[in-house]
């Protein structure tokens, strides 16, 4: 999945989280739902603008981010 599309940072939007392109919802406010046992169908439920492939760039942009830090911190 190609997240780069579809989260944005934007400096006066959420104090410049990333955020699903389009919302004020960041990619913390997504995963946080999904991770206190929210399914995704919940979700979209609730969240009306977001899409499945929004979910999947969330997932996308945070194992992207693991993967830096990861790599950050063996290369020191």
């Amino acid at each position: 999945m190609d997240f780069q599309g579809r989260i944005t940072i934007n400096p006066s939007v959420r104090f410049g989280k990333p955020c699903v392109r389009g919302t004020r919802l960041t990619v913390g406010d997504v995963l946080g739902f999904l991770a206190s046992g929210m399914g995704e169908a919940e979700l979209l439920e609730d969240f009306p603008q977001l899409s499945h492939d929004d979910v999947l760039a969330c997932l996308a942009y945070a194992a992207d981010r693991e993967r830096l830090l990861l790599s950050l911190t063996t290369a020191a």
